[in-house]
């Protein structure tokens, strides 16, 4: 049961310091809660807006060793992320599964080329590695990809990879937290940090829900906030030079016929050079990605006029259906928070790695990354953070540790197989109460008993909580879910007790979102 209200009782009512008090909600600040929980250190993490709120909920969905690193001959990184995303799979299989992808042939060398590159690729993964990688011939490419561009096509080149569902796994990762004892607080936002002796030991915040304002005492305070780390940055010290630069990716998804097989395809080099791919994902196609410098970091990126276009001009070229902008279900926009090498300029080259580093004033600042290596992040973080706080070393036990959720054999035809073990309980809603059984929308899976789950399990307090995080109905038909909001709104208002005023608010609020993700003809 995660309730915030109770959450925060007990925050307040805490004497005494937290061991670890975390800022940021996504996926490096719910690793480090896990991480730090579990070791048995008292812990809080706090959360602007809601959990996996930014980059977190908008990845392109993959668990990868990143075949563009082994490219730019980082073999370290692919080596981590490769052992990181085997350890996924083990520890969340209800969330992260295998899937195959397709590199398809339109020049003799690429053949050979992305043979070997991916021979190397399955060496690096060892024993945690999904499935050999081979070439495809003409005939084998087509029966897997039969919408494929089919002129000039050599054959092409299958390997495996991880996919999963990132804000479910984001709040599979609040769950399991909390179950090790840590409290986890979404809009709740850290508008300063506390010093004594010019050390920081603790963190100013302020209710976004109810504006009710006060402070927290802490051992160490970790910066989590990934594309907003340079502000944190500010507060301890106001004069530092921004570590980040924020780089936009931009994804579109479309319906599955577009590309019926059950292989994705991953483009490696466009004709400016960037990768291309397109990915089966929850019963839709995501396309994507762009790699766009962006100025700052907000906390609602919004796709460019050049990338969708990018995107669908590339995706004509691969794919024979030729998508328009009215094929489009909705337009998803991330920031990556990369992190600065010197004055570099171009951010598809920029670090990928995490970068760690440890104020004068003792702030902890872990940023960089990507959803594949948010374990070893964090393990390294809490590392860190433990040594700064003087607390008594622990080893860290989440390489093995089941996420909240676990269950080894899904059935991929529920509708609730992500939930994995926690569905079951969600049956038992629309079993006390039948109407809870109905569909929220033709067109998506979701279920009514969802909003309900949602609401009393997984802290969702707003329409777009449960439309965008715990759901994922605006990233798959953005249209469908403004129809959905009125019903998800009634639902979690006789949940919470609100009335006639909340809904309204909610909806107004989830309308004006939702605009950004519909494609509008031109």
């Amino acid at each position: 049961m995660l309730n915030r209200q109770e959450m925060i009782s007990s925050v307040k009512q805490k004497t005494g310091y937290f061991d670890l008090v975390i800022i940021g909600g996504g996926a490096t600040g719910l690793g480090v809660a896990v991480d730090s929980a579990s070791r048995g250190y008292s812990t809080l993490l706090l959360e602007q807006s809601d959990f996996s709120k930014g980059t977190s909920s908008r990845s392109t969905k993959l668990v990868h060793g990143g075949v563009r690193y082994l490219q730019q001959g980082n073999v370290a990184l692919v080596l981590e992320a490769l052992r990181e995303r085997g350890l996924l799979i083990q520890n969340a299989p209800h969330l992260v599964h295998n899937q195959s992808f397709i590199v398809p042939n339109y020049d003799w060398w690429e053949g050979p080329f992305y043979g070997v590159g991916m021979k190397v690729y399955d060496m690096l993964a060892g024993k945690l590695g999904l499935g050999p990688s081979k070439n495809l011939s003409l005939k084998k490419t087509i029966e897997r990809l039969p919408t494929l561009e089919q002129k000039g096509l050599r054959g092409g080149v299958i390997y495996y990879d991880g996919q999963f569902d990132d804000s479910r796994l984001a709040i599979n990762l609040v769950q399991t937290a909390a179950e090790n004892g840590a409290s986890l607080i979404n809009y709740l936002k850290v508008t300063g940090l506390k010093k004594s002796n010019e050390m920081v030991d603790g963190v100013q915040v302020e209710d976004q829900l109810t504006g009710d304002i006060f402070d927290i005492n802490a051992r160490v305070v970790i910066n989590a906030t990934g594309v907003f780390t340079d502000n944190v940055l500010k507060m301890d010290k106001p004069d530092s030079k921004p570590i980040i630069a924020p780089s936009q990716g931009v994804h579109l998804v479309i319906d599955k016929e577009f590309s019926p097989g059950d292989s994705a395809i991953m483009v490696p080099h466009t004709d400016d050079g960037r990768v291309l791919f397109a990915v089966p994902w929850n019963g839709k196609i995501v396309l994507g990605t762009t790699d766009t410098p962006v100025d700052g970091p907000s906390l609602e990126p919004v796709a460019m006029e050049e990338e969708i276009e990018f995107i669908l001009k590339h995706a004509a070229q691969y794919l024979t259906g030729n998508p328009t902008r009215k094929d489009v279900r909705s337009v998803f926009a991330g920031l990556r928070p990369l992190v600065k090498a010197g004055d570099g300029k171009d951010t598809a080259s920029l670090s990928r790695d995490h970068t760690l580093m440890i104020s004068d004033s003792g702030l902890v600042t872990i940023t960089g990354g990507k959803w594949t290596t948010y374990r070893k992040m964090a393990q390294d973080t809490v590392d860190q953070a433990a040594t700064v706080a003087g607390l008594n070393i622990k080893e860290c036990v989440t390489e093995n540790l089941r996420i909240h959720g676990w269950l080894k054999n899904v059935d991929k035809s529920d509708p609730l197989h992500h939930y994995g073990s926690d569905r079951v309980e969600i049956y038992k809603l629309v079993t006390e109460n039948p109407e809870l059984g109905e569909k929220l929308h033709e067109r998506l899976p979701y279920l009514k008993a969802e909003v309900v789950w949602s609401v009393r399990n997984e802290m969702a307090m707003t329409v777009e909580d449960v439309l965008s995080r715990r759901t994922r109905s605006l990233l798959l038909d953005a249209k469908a879910s403004v129809d959905m909001a009125p019903e998800v709104a009634k639902l979690m208002a006789r949940e919470m007790g609100e009335g006639k005023n909340w809904i309204n608010k909610q909806l107004d609020e989830y309308n004006t979102l939702a605009k950004a993700y519909i494609l509008e003809d031109q």
